[in-house]
């Protein structure tokens, strides 16, 4: 049978092992205190303790330099700034006088244009009015607008619906008695015995031309006043 060479060891660390967790835990292990038990919120975490104010307290940062500032030494400048004032000055255009004017011999000296004595573009007689090309414009506008509903209306008009006269009312209620009068004849002069299929098609198709006849004639004699489209 197959033995194991670590089996010895095995067995040693086993006995050493073997009695050392018999009690609750490991002896060596420290009892909580009865006094330390667990409290409301105590698991939550705490902020920091909030910072006093002192921002509000902060002076305002100065232009002026402190009385402790030292100037930086040592910085030098190699431009010439005769010359470049003197370039400048025969270069620059010359600076306009603001117009004043004087009006007592003193010489006192006021600002001429708030005074009132120049003339202003919104004190002309024509400011704020419509100029007259764009007035034509709308004027053109209109009249083509006008025109175009004038020639709608127009071709509304003459496909608009007319009404019948009372003669043409009559004269279209007697045509339509004649004919159905003369249909009903057709139909009188059928045979009594109608065994063929064009003689039953002719029958139906002269019950329906009645028929259609009879709702015309029924319609026109309702109704006084009768409108047809023109076409």
């Amino acid at each position: 049978r197959y033995i194991s060479t670590f089996r010895p060891s095995v067995k040693c660390e086993a006995a050493k092992n073997k009695a050392q967790c018999k009690t609750m835990g490991p002896a060596k292990v420290a009892v909580p205190s009865p006094n330390n038990f667990l409290q409301k919120h105590s698991k939550e975490p705490k902020l920091p303790a909030k910072k006093k104010e002192q921002d509000s307290k902060k002076l305002p940062a100065l232009s002026v330099p402190r009385r402790t500032d030292r100037p930086v030494m040592g910085i030098q400048s190699k431009k010439n700034f005769i010359n470049t004032n003197a370039v400048a000055a025969i270069k620059g255009l010359p600076k306009k006088p603001r117009p004043i004017y004087v009006d007592r011999r003193q010489g006192d000296k006021y600002l001429l244009e708030p005074s009132g004595l120049v003339p202003k573009y919104i004190k002309k007689k024509d400011y704020g009015i419509t100029p007259k090309y764009v007035t034509q414009r709308n004027e053109e506008t209109k009249r083509a607008q006008e025109e175009c509903e004038a020639r709608i209306l127009e071709d509304l008009k003459k496909r608009a619906m007319k009404r019948l006269s009372d003669e043409e009312r009559r004269s279209l209620l007697q045509g339509l008695k004649k004919n159905w009068e003369e249909v009903y004849h057709e139909f009188q002069g059928l045979p009594v015995q109608i065994d063929t299929v064009p003689k039953k098609l002719y029958k139906e198709k002269l019950e329906l031309q009645m028929k259609q006849l009879e709702h015309d004639i029924e319609v026109i004699e309702k109704h006084k006043v009768i409108y047809i489209a023109n076409e």
